[in-house]
């Protein structure tokens, strides 16, 4: 039996939720659908048996300088203060991440000057150069990415590179918006109340289900661009990272933070280390023993439910264009979210660009 609806979602993560509720708070008719058992997409956890939260798909660290955006994360549950704390395993001891302005002084000295002065970067290596001294790239950055995308560094986009700083001071936390934090309950919990008595179908692949399901005005797809197309242009190339749980009973916490990045692939293919505790709130955290420790490494998955990275190529991005020219030449379709417009968003980003998107839509539709 075919459904019939006005706005038509596809995926429940963060950008399709944001939609559905701006527009379901509007009055408007939706219906969401979703291929996987649980809603969120990759904003989602769970309770180890332990009864540590894990991020079921990494570590997710909701940062904003918005009060907008702030009121509407604390609209679906309550969020205590947690600013993230990274550490790099260098050199046998764990640095902070950013690395701090002491251990550049220490490091190569207090005048120091990036390596690369040329003009703008054409790669990521050389956009790194120009923001740092070779020592600090080399110890800190190249290892990391070249495992985390599997290429070498000078064969992505010198874009990639507006992740990183290189401060003039010593604050340890990884990022410096004004509201940081993790919601009480989990994100699962926050996922299912931003979505409360929005009608949902679970288990539900509209791509291989689409004569089921029409929509009237709009149909808005959160997964990846190339997949909705049946890959006829070829497949974009993503990354995802492979997930290997470890639980110590004999130890409260085993790391000095909750985040060790492993650049050195002398020490092992993965790139980072998460302990979940330092992320509870201390009078739970300290109710539990014993502790759990993730190690995540990176691959390049062939299941599209398991793509999380856009890669950040020039060969992808033109792929990419040919794709999005086809989706905008058709009627009554939005291919949106990180996936559909094939780039990296924050959190924070996520949700606002996810509101533009929903005022744009209910002005047009």
């Amino acid at each position: 039996m075919k459904t019939v609806v006005d706005y038509l979602i596809v995926g429940s993560g963060l950008t399709g939720a944001v939609i559905a509720r701006v527009l379901f708070d509007a009055g408007r008719e939706v219906l969401v659908l979703e291929r996987r058992n649980h809603v969120g997409g990759n904003v989602h956890d769970h309770v180890h048996p332990s009864g540590i939260p894990i991020h079921t798909y990494g570590p997710h660290y909701f940062r904003t300088n918005s009060e907008k955006l702030w009121e509407f994360a604390n609209r679906f549950a309550k969020f205590y203060p947690y600013e993230a704390i990274v550490k790099t395993f260098v050199d046998g001891k764990y640095e902070n991440w950013p690395i701090k302005q002491s251990y550049l002084v220490d490091t190569v000295g207090i005048d120091w000057k990036p390596e690369y002065t040329g003009n703008a970067p054409q790669n990521f290596e050389e956009a790194c150069l120009s923001m740092m001294p070779r020592v600090i790239y080399e110890k800190f950055v190249k290892g990391y990415t070249e495992k985390q995308w599997g290429v070498p560094a000078k064969t992505l986009s010198p874009r990639l590179a507006r992740r990183f700083e290189v401060r003039n001071n010593n604050d340890p936390r990884l990022k410096t918006e004004k509201f940081q934090g993790l919601p009480e309950h989990g994100y699962t919990y926050w996922m299912q109340n931003m979505l409360k008595n929005i009608p949902i179908m679970l288990n539900v692949d509209f791509l291989t289900q689409r004569s089921l399901f029409t929509p009237k005005k709009l149909l808005v797809f959160t997964g990846p661009i190339d997949e909705f197309f049946d890959f006829d242009l070829g497949r974009l190339l993503y990354r995802g990272q492979k997930r290997e749980h470890t639980y110590i009973p004999n130890k409260n916490y085993a790391q000095p933070c909750g985040q060790i990045n492993n650049p050195d692939p002398h020490y092992g293919p993965h790139i980072r280390t998460l302990e979940w505790k330092h992320m509870m709130l201390p009078e739970f955290a300290n109710s539990i023993s014993g502790t759990v420790l993730t190690r995540e490494t990176p691959y390049t998955p062939n299941n599209p439910n398991n793509y999380e990275y856009p890669f950040p190529d020039q060969r992808n991005r033109r792929l990419y264009r040919r794709y999005r020219d086809r989706a905008e030449a058709l009627s009554n379709l939005l291919i949106c979210g990180r996936l559909g417009e094939y780039r990296y968003y924050d959190m924070d980003q996520a949700i606002a660009r996810a509101f533009v998107l929903a005022q744009q839509i209910l002005k047009n539709t």
